[in-house]
């Protein structure tokens, strides 16, 4: 090995021992999706990182979505997917799908893949060890020319209701990796689908995590001049919010984040999932590859 390159190894290492140190023991809540969840090379770096985590005294916790792989089975049967304000209308045929999806062949896929990187994960939905009760989710819409807003009724949405996190707890305890599908439960005993970034935020404020990463397919939140802000804390979110800074697509995986921070997760982290080994870049390196929020 030539000096220079041991040189860059030894300067890594050193960079992230201050950051490694005050991480040990701590529990991280990663949200999974995007490109990261779908590239092949990104998805076996994203499984290294996991595995790397844990191996250095971290308790990483995985949520995952799975939207995309949910469209094309539905489309496979022949079932049209039907969305409103961004959302999945789910009548009990495409919930039967979203669970065979998520709970099953997203979940498993993710979880053999930590275990082929060397790592000891176990699959969960939000319906084992009542980790995840819920509750169905009803919007209402502004409809011209009516003076009442109309309630629209998305089907086997939901949000959370409650989170009981002991068999997450108790993994975590047995040096196994949770990896969780955004699946709750009602109290009738339906299933729901609930959005993967307000399961990830509701754990991570229950779990008393240090960090939220949450990996998306953007650099992470960008001011009216399109440049990377890596550092905001509540009230700056507050006031981007109110001008329009932070808008649009943007705005539920920021508010997710907000009220994580604001509810006692020490930094939320809005990353970009694109870039190999985003993971272990944000969290251990001065530079990182997003935006960091403090409360």
């Amino acid at each position: 090995m030539d000096n220079n390159k041991a040189s860059n190894i030894v300067k890594i290492l050193s960079e992230a021992l201050p950051y490694l140190q005050r991480l040990n023991g701590k529990t991280i809540v990663i949200k999974y999706g995007g490109n990261a969840m779908t590239d092949e090379k990104l998805k076996m770096g994203f499984a290294r990182d996991i595995v790397l985590l844990k191996q250095v005294g971290v308790n990483p916790v995985v949520v995952h979505g799975g939207g995309p792989q949910i469209g094309k089975l539905l489309e496979q049967i022949g079932k049209k997917s039907e969305f409103i304000e961004g959302m999945r209308v789910t009548d009990q045929e495409t919930m039967d799908v979203v669970e065979m999806v998520l709970g099953g062949l997203v979940n498993k896929n993710i979880v053999t893949m930590i275990n082929q990187q060397g790592g000891r994960a176990v699959g969960l939905t939000g319906k084992d060890g009542g980790l995840i009760r819920a509750r169905k989710m009803e919007i209402t819409r502004k409809t011209p020319g009516l003076d009442v807003s109309e309630i629209i009724d998305l089907g086997h949405v939901g949000e959370v209701s409650t989170i009981d996190p002991s068999v997450v707890s108790m993994l975590d305890d047995d040096d196994f990796i949770p990896v969780i599908a955004p699946i709750g439960v009602g109290e009738d005993g339906a299933s729901y689908n609930i959005n993967a970034d307000l399961v990830a935020g509701k754990l991570a404020t229950v779990l008393g995590a240090e960090k939220l990463l949450l990996l998306t397919n953007t650099v992470g939140i960008l001011d009216k001049n399109e440049k990377l802000l890596t550092g905001i804390d509540a009230r700056q979110v507050d006031a981007y919010i109110a001008d329009g800074t932070i808008h649009g697509g943007m705005l539920p995986k920021v508010n997710c984040a907000l009220d994580a921070v604001k509810s006692g997760v020490k930094t939320a982290h809005i990353i970009d999932g694109r870039v190999e080994h985003a993971v272990l870049l944000e969290l251990l390196t001065d530079e990182g590859v997003g935006t960091l929020m403090k409360g």
